[in-house]
């Protein structure tokens, strides 16, 4: 604590040092007045109540310079023990929430919204009335299909309603999917406006009826031309070619990644000179280096389609970046031809640290900028209220310097716990990356992925064992 404490007075605002000029000022100003023929005597000043207003006056414009000052050069980077946490868009947080849903988001009868928003009705006809709405990324529970076209879903407090199935994904792993399309093997709807049902396989033969168009089939066996089906109590015949297999839409959770993310600290002596070497063998090897706005990506595409990762692709990302060495990262990388992740600490920022310029060169050329926090401290050994200013503070930062949304996080020194997962989960992070010796992890650890840590010292061959898994 007395480390995170140390630090932030160093980053305090400026207003003790306008308040001694000031007063310096005035008691110059005083002792200017005195007469010239009486000796000079121990200073002493009394403020009248218009003294005090000028002071304040004078006090308000002198800050309002310095704001201009910061503004020019970025947002200010002053972390303050009674600093409102920043304002920041928190609109996807629930989508966050729901792409890192685990298997406990996959069991019986669970769909999952696919489109924008969903419309519930009162019954299953759009004329119907709306009784709710749901966004993309909700999770309701299935009562039946209705036909092809409806679905009737359970709400909350004990509701229901009508939904379009077509919006509608069941929420399946990997393993149960084939499980899952065993249980609509023999389904079939219309796939037109409507079907006769004729007592023999016949097109002349007499017409039992109609089905609608959508409607469920259940075939009892069929030929190329005509289907057998119960209808009425009886048995009927129907043209196979306006029927169609039914199945509803599934949404495949990709459970567990393979995905080996390494970490270089730029402030370690030597990384400069072993990260060309690292890169060039990786690459080498037919690895293919991402960056964590890609994963995201994938993460995204994921809910709406199944998508997977590319074996062999590996995470590179860089932390400990400052001021005096980030130009010589940005060589390397460029003389490298890959793409990083550069995780920031936003107290770093600055007209006498890392420019905007630079920022945007960074991203220009391709690379990822995510938040170290701001202040590089362990969030571990922070209050609740210090670790949400950290992360807040920091994303706030980066978004006003970059214009782009920032969704990872890599926690100082590795350090991370249920709770500061909990509250980076709060501050709108989608990923973070902690520390750890596995090449895999689960969809429900996006907020805890393990990473190497890389040391200068380590051997190509070290590295691409690291990444294949090999001792």
């Amino acid at each position: 604590m007395a480390t995170y404490r140390r630090r932030r007075q160093s980053l305090s605002s400026p207003k003790p040092l306008v308040a001694f000029l000031l007063i310096a000022s005035f008691g110059i100003l005083f002792a200017g007045c005195s007469p010239k023929e009486e000796e000079p005597q121990p200073e002493e000043f009394t403020f009248t109540a218009e003294d005090v207003a000028r002071f304040k006056e004078l006090s308000n414009k002198a800050e309002a310079g310095l704001d201009s000052l910061n503004d020019e050069g970025g947002p200010r980077l002053h972390l303050e023990e009674d600093k409102d946490v920043p304002v920041l868009d928190m609109s996807m947080v629930k989508k966050y929430s729901s792409i890192r849903s685990g298997p406990a988001a996959t069991g019986e009868n669970l769909y999952r919204i696919t489109n924008e928003f969903l419309n519930v009705r009162s019954a299953p006809k759009v004329t119907a009335d709306s009784v709710d709405r749901l966004d993309q990324g909700d999770i309701v529970e299935l009562l039946e299909f209705i036909d092809a076209a409806w679905a009737h879903i359970k709400l909350p407090n004990d509701r229901d309603g009508y939904v379009a199935q077509r919006y509608i994904a069941k929420l399946t792993s990997e393993s149960a999917l084939a499980e899952e399309k065993e249980k609509f093997k023999d389904r079939y709807f219309v796939d037109f406006g409507f079907l006769n049902v004729r007592k023999a396989a016949d097109t002349h033969s007499e017409k039992l009826g109609e089905l609608q168009g959508q409607s469920f089939v259940n075939v009892l066996s069929k030929d190329d031309v005509w289907a057998r089906i119960p209808f009425e109590g009886k048995e009927g015949y129907v043209a196979v070619e306006y029927l169609s297999p039914f199945l509803p839409n599934f949404l495949v959770r990709q459970e567990k990644f393979t995905f080996p993310v390494l970490i270089y600290r730029a402030s370690q002596k030597g990384v400069v000179n072993s990260l060309p070497k690292h890169i060039d063998a990786l690459k080498q090897s037919g690895l293919r280096l991402i960056t964590m706005r890609q994963f995201k990506d994938l993460l995204t595409q994921q809910e709406e389609r199944d998508i997977r990762m590319e074996p062999g692709t590996v995470a590179l990302a860089i932390t400990g970046i400052k001021p005096e060495n980030i130009e010589e990262i940005s060589d390397v990388l460029r003389a490298s031809a890959v793409k990083g992740t550069l995780f920031l600490e936003t107290q770093h920022l600055g007209i006498n640290g890392i420019t905007q310029k630079q920022v945007l060169t960074l991203l220009a050329n391709g690379h990822d900028l995510q938040s170290a926090g701001h202040t590089g401290d362990d969030l571990r050994s922070l209050t609740n209220a210090q670790v949400e200013l950290e992360l807040k503070q920091s994303r706030k930062i980066l978004e006003e310097y970059t214009g782009r949304g920032v969704f990872a996080v890599s926690y100082p020194m590795g350090g991370v716990n249920a709770r500061v997962m909990k509250l980076a989960e709060e501050s709108g992070y989608l990923v973070g990356v902690g520390s750890g010796q596995e090449r895999s992890f689960n969809r429900e650890q996006l907020l805890r992925i393990p990473a190497f840590a890389i040391s200068p010292s380590a051997s190509a061959e070290e590295i691409l064992g690291l990444v294949k898994g090999e001792e």
